[in-house]
């Protein structure tokens, strides 16, 4: 038995990932107590083909305690074409054991192991025990009745999964009374209540603010009810949604008066499900049903997944490659079990048995690898009990003949069972630009080399990625490895991928150069020419957006795609045929109104809010500020010319540069333990002095009450973590801004604190406070012109300071040793103190802080793998909008859905019908007059504006003289003179926008138009 390494200080070892941030993203997925049970559980995989490999990748880079693999049969060059930790020099050896040490590397904290074994060997009882999760991959159906009717009785957990060319499937059995702690995953719903009905029914009236989200059968307990004190703490009450804003828990009249208050707490409640054996569950199945447009094909794939088994039971081999005699046979083997069974899927069924694809087994490695998690870790609501998924979609419109899919010994055999020679070289002559080598980016090149993307002599792949490597990326960027951090990532990720499949050598091209309108003569029209399409891997919303555009200009397909957590979305843009898109977007996120983070915090992620914005006011902006001072000549003068606006910088620059200018470490812990004096203290004091807690409203109501919590003032205490932890973090950034060495010793600390002088507090009278967010902005006490004059002659020149800057803290949530998220975490934490709001630990502190996307391996191997199988389409060149599907997907639930893209939307002018995909172009650089012109004569149109960017070039009422200048002028020349800028050396066209009316003299709208110069 071979060993990649020790299991014996496996828990320590998992502390140290965690701590080192190698599962930081994954944590906001599965959260601590699911790692936790992950760490403790043995995985053993049979089966190391795609599928098997994938979902191994997948759980490896969770980090279970161990994955132990099962296949002792000798690699073949076909299995190159979904195999990817295999090469070439491998064929002749076990599978198994030629996986191992590529699989061992991929995370260093999960042992891997061999169980060994010589071809012909098969899985046995002896050899599944002492495992906690046993996968089948592949193997038949006899073998999976007899594997898992030992595990049902044994408490093991049982996932069989195979993929036969473009068909999978997957079956789950957790036992009877697998308890689920968390079926979907999701943030518990909170929210205030404003009423209790004491009767039989006890009907709670939420703050109208906000839905409050619940669902019929949910949960709830309740914290800071007045009156009705019994609700609090009590135990979890099933709910009946009444309204948005109501629902009911039942019998109240037993209890106290409510009187005020309130806040509801959604309780997870565990579920309890009872699986079936498979040898039960053959005969009546349960499904999930991944495609409701094709309802009914889980029925038949179920029978022809078990005729497929059949068949290679009694031959010793599956059914040849589009051979119909052997297609015939699996069709009557089906019907034998379901005479309904459609005939159509099962002979294809039959056709693609010996096809094995590698985005096929993205989308099931993906989809299975979670499922094992959550037999590991309780977590997220398992598959009950039978997965069938296709995407025949996916066959080209030109269906290959058998001998186009017979085996020539190549590496791509097993696809080209599927999909023919000839759309084999289509494939490998293909041309993609993939815009980011991160997650997705990674998964989708492993994708591309395993299909042969780009390697044929025609073909060509392009990644670009600025950003290099960094530590928390290892656990789902899998290109990547420990000695790569630091390095780019497109570069590393095209070295590795080649290595995968040496065809790609010199076919997949690396850059660093972002997309943007500043690389716009890097990614220009002859670069876009030498392509056929784009796959997005962005993280952010406006590269997509730019990159949407660049797609729509130069009218190729785009890809896109998106992961958060468990839930993932697919989208494809296709030229003249679908929306694009930027064509919908998302609503834009709820924001917390201001006043509410400045004076009425009522929940967790209000304090972290207003503790992100300190750490900028406090050790970012007063240091660039004084940075601004020192080395802009008419900085000073600037400011005093807008002395509202200003007098709070200067005060900050007089106060950094002279009056608080720390000399050493102990200065800077003084000024640490002030400023809590006064966020956390007076400050409060301020607002309880203009905002009693006795106030009313106009309207005689209490001020304090609803979603306004009255606070109460901190006072320090150096012996209270959070407290010190606070004067920690702001004296060591405090220090940074400075050029200091700082330091950690709570001794000193507590020493230098002991001996602070902290100067009394006097509330001042008339200071106005912001109530909402529709009243005006109160001002500082600013005094007049003179005042900052006198304030500004406190600074010292700035020649008396020459080459001296100070240092802002640029945020950065990585480095756990900068500070930066202990001192937001302690601020936060501080400052919920103050408003009785339960604080938040640091990992929940930095996400939100950070805004952090949650991550996890598999849901990314599963939207890669729905992306690549639309790039088969792409491919092929179809041209309907049924051919292509939209996705998302949520592993929790778990839930499939899918969808046509939508149609790109038909305007008109005149008779004429058009959509975003159209355009006028001009040629030979026209001049303003002819394409004026030609809008009169052919469309009957009389313009009205020209532009081009932000440049007005023309409009009917500009002026004589002006326009009898401009119309004539060449259109490079016109936008020259106008912009007085250059037309970059690199531009072969121009995007202009013009607008137009009708014989009615109405407006219409019409495409830009693109003037080639």
């Amino acid at each position: 038995m071979a060993e990649s390494s020790s299991l014996a200080t496996k828990m320590d070892i998992d502390e140290a990932a965690i701590d080192e941030g190698l599962y930081s993203r994954q944590l906001y997925v599965l959260g601590h107590e699911a790692m936790k049970k992950m760490a403790v559980s043995n995985v053993l995989i049979v089966g190391m083909q795609g599928l098997g490999v994938e979902i191994a990748k997948n759980i490896a880079l969770a980090g279970v305690k161990s994955v132990t693999i099962f296949d002792p049969e000798l690699v073949t060059i076909q299995d190159l074409s979904s195999q990817f930790f295999l090469r070439a020099e491998d064929v002749g050896k076990s599978r198994a054991a030629a996986t191992l040490p590529r699989l061992a590397e991929l995370n260093t904290y999960v042992p891997v192991r061999d169980l060994g074994g010589r071809p012909g060997d098969e899985i046995t009882i002896d050899l599944i025990k002492g495992f906690h999760i046993v996968v089948l991959c592949g193997v038949p159906y006899s073998k999976q009745l007899e594997i898992n009717d030992w595990t049902h009785q044994n408490g093991v957990h049982f996932v069989s999964a195979e993929t036969r060319g473009l068909f999978g499937s997957a079956f789950n059995d957790f036992g009877p009374k697998f308890t689920c702690v968390d079926p979907t995953g999701e943030q518990p719903l909170s929210g205030m209540i404003v009423s209790v009905d004491k009767d039989h029914e006890g009907v709670i009236t939420c703050l109208d603010e906000t839905r409050h989200g619940l669902e019929d059968g949910d949960f709830v307990t309740f914290t800071e009810v007045q009156g009705m004190v019994e609700l609090n703490g009590c135990e979890p009450r099933k709910i009946t949604v009444k309204g948005p804003y109501t629902f009911s828990i039942g019998d109240t009249s037993n209890l106290s008066d409510y009187k005020t208050g309130g806040i509801f707490t959604q309780v997870k409640m565990p579920k309890v499900i009872d699986f079936k054996s498979l040898r039960e569950s053959l005969q009546a199945p349960e499904f999930l049903v991944t495609d409701f447009a094709k309802f009914d094909r889980p029925q038949t794939l179920h029978v022809g997944f078990q005729a497929l088994s059949e068949f290679r039971t009694r031959n010793n081999r599956l059914p040849r490659p589009r051979n119909d005699e052997d297609a015939a046979v699996i069709i009557a083997l089906a019907k034998g079990l379901d005479a309904d069974a459609d005939e159509k899927v099962l002979r294809e069924l039959a056709y693609q048995a010996t096809g094995d694809l590698s985005p096929m087994n993205a989308v099931l490695g993906g989809f299975v690898a979670q499922e094992v998690l959550k037999a590991c870790s309780s977590k997220f609501h398992p598959t009950f009990q039978h997965l069938y998924f296709d995407s025949l979609e996916s066959l080209p419109n030109d269906t290959p003949t058998e001998a186009e899919c017979q085996p020539v010994g190549s590496r791509y055999d097993r696809q080209i069972a599927v999909f023919g020679k000839s759309f084999q070289e289509r494939i490998q002559n293909h041309r993609q630009f993939l815009v980011g080598s991160g997650a997705i980016g990674c998964e989708m090149l492993k994708n591309w080399s395993l299909m042969g993307v780009g390697s044929g002599p025609n073909g060509i792949i392009h990644v670009t990625d600025l950003d290099t490597i960094e530590k928390s990326n290892l656990n789902r960027q899998f290109l990547f490895r420990a000695k790569d951090l630091g390095k780019f990532k497109a570069e590393v990720a095209a070295v590795a991928v080649a290595d995968m499949n040496p065809d790609l050598s010199g076919k997949i091209l690396a850059k660093q150069e972002p997309v943007g309108p500043n690389t716009e003569n890097v990614y220009d029209e002859i670069f876009f020419d030498g392509i056929d399409g784009v796959t997005n891997a962005l993280d952010n919303v406006k590269a997509r957006l730019y990159m949407d555009q660049r797609c729509v200009f130069y009218r190729k397909p785009l890809l896109e795609s998106g992961t958060l957590g468990t839930k993932g979305n697919t989208q494809v843009v296709i030229p003249n045929l679908t929306e694009s898109y930027a064509s919908s977007q998302d609503p834009p996120e709820k924001e917390t109104p201001s006043c509410t983070i400045k004076n009425f915090p009522n929940a967790i992620n209000h304090t972290i809010e207003w503790s992100r914005t300190q750490f900028d006011n406090l050790f970012v902006k007063p240091a660039q500020a004084a940075n601004a001072y020192l080395s802009e000549p008419n900085y000073l003068e600037t400011a005093l010319k807008y002395s509202g606006q200003q007098k709070e910088q200067i005060e900050q620059i007089v106060s950094f540069l002279v009056t608080n200018k720390p000399l050493t470490f102990e200065e800077c812990i003084v000024w640490a333990r002030l400023q809590f004096e006064r966020d956390y203290n007076n400050d409060i004091r301020q607002l309880l002095f203009s905002l009693p807690k006795d106030a009313v409203t106009s309207t005689g109501q209490p001020f304090w009450s609803g979603p306004k919590r009255a606070p109460e003032p901190l006072v320090f205490n150096a012996n209270d973590p959070t407290h010190l932890g606070y004067i920690i973090a702001a004296a060591n950034l405090h220090a940074f801004n400075y050029g200091l060495r700082g330091d950690t010793n709570a001794a000193h600390f507590r020493k230098v604190l002991d001996s602070v002088i902290v100067p009394e507090f006097t509330p001042r009278s008339g200071v106005k406070i912001q109530v909402s967010d529709n009243d005006p902005v109160p001002q500082g006490n600013a005094g007049g012109d003179e005042d900052l004059e006198d304030l500004a002659s406190k600074l010292p020149a700035p020649s008396s300071l020459a080459g001296y800057r100070l240092s802002p803290c640029d945020f950065e949530k990585d480095d756990d040793t900068n500070h930066h998220i202990d001192f937001i975490t302690a601020a936060s934490n501080l400052r919920a103190m103050n408003y009785s709001i339960n604080p938040a630990d640091r990992h929940t502190t930095k996400q939100i802080a950070g805004k952090i996307i949650p991550a996890i391996a598999t849901t990314t191997s599963l939207v890669t793998g729905l992306v690549c199988l639309e790039l088969y389409k792409v491919i092929d060149g179809k041209n309907r909008l049924e051919d292509y599907k939209n996705g998302f997907v949520n592993l929790a639930l778990p839930f499939f859905g899918f969808s046509e893209p939508i149609a790109a939307k038909k305007l008109s002018y005149g008779s004429t019908e058009w959509t975003l995909w159209d355009r006028f172009e001009f040629a030979n650089d026209p001049t303003l007059q002819d394409i004026i012109t030609y809008f009169e004569k052919e469309h009957k149109l009389s313009t009205t504006m020209v532009s081009q960017g932000v440049s007005m070039l023309w409009n009917s009422w500009i002026g004589k003289k002006k326009s009898e200048e401009r119309l004539p002028m060449k259109f490079s020349q016109l936008v020259e003179s106008v912009s007085k800028k250059p037309i970059p050396p690199h531009a072969k066209h121009l995007i202009v926008e013009i607008m137009v009316t009708d014989e009615n003299d109405e407006d219409v709208e019409v495409p830009f138009i693109v003037v080639r110069i």
